[in-house]
């Protein structure tokens, strides 16, 4: 166990230096996020309530972390070093938990942003909806993340990234949305931590059955 968190550990790291030289995902995340609640700011009406406002909150995340995820596989697939990574003396799933807790971290950095500015322009952030974001990551970053090492080797990779994760995150914003709009959010935070619980087991399982086709 030790070991394979360290082989995750260092891989995660790598992605991590790559993005702090690069500075390609990052950046694009944070811009689209602010540009997305400024346009939502401006096109909503002024007597919406918040149950709609805290709605365009979840579709900004959704479409940031999918922006995200659409580049987690971009360096191995622009240096052309995706099969030395599968080759690599380390347990292939250790590559998806890497993958997702870089996701995961570009991730938060760009709600940190995100969330204030929400606040800012519409209502105010609850406990309740910072923990249906926090859960909702785990499941955006594991399944996201399995499906991008699906995607990455097609030619439609661009295209078919959000036509496979789409349909799956839809549980998340159910969740989410509702842990954010009721008064007694127990019922679908426990949804949003048995959807984590559920997908990242058979994303960690499947995981190298993926990347060896």
């Amino acid at each position: 166990m030790r070991r394979y968190l360290s082989d995750a550990g260092a891989l995660a790291r790598k992605d991590l230096l790559l993005e702090l030289r690069a500075r390609d995902t990052l950046p694009a995340m944070l811009l689209f996020v602010v540009a997305v609640l400024v346009v939502f700011h401006f096109a909503l009406p002024t007597n919406a309530s918040s149950d709609a406002s805290l709605g365009l909150l979840w579709v900004a995340i959704l479409f940031t972390a999918l922006l995200g995820l659409g580049r987690a596989f971009v360096p191995e697939r622009e240096q052309r070093t995706m099969d030395g990574l599968v080759l690599a003396p380390c347990d292939r799933s250790a590559i998806w938990l890497a993958k997702s807790l870089a996701t995961l971290a570009f991730l938060v950095t760009a709600e940190i942003v995100a969330l204030p500015l929400y606040a800012l322009f519409f209502h105010r952030v609850g406990g309740a909806t910072v923990a249906a974001v926090l859960l909702a990551d785990l499941g955006i970053c594991g399944v996201g993340t399995f499906l991008g090492a699906m995607a990455v080797a097609t030619r439609a990779r661009d295209l078919l990234m959000p036509l496979l994760f789409l349909p799956l995150a839809l549980p998340i914003v159910v969740g989410a949305v509702g842990a954010s709009v009721v008064a007694s959010p127990g019922r679908y935070l426990g949804f949003l931590a048995l959807y984590d619980l559920l997908f990242a087991v058979v994303c960690w399982a499947s995981f190298e059955y993926v990347v060896a086709e």
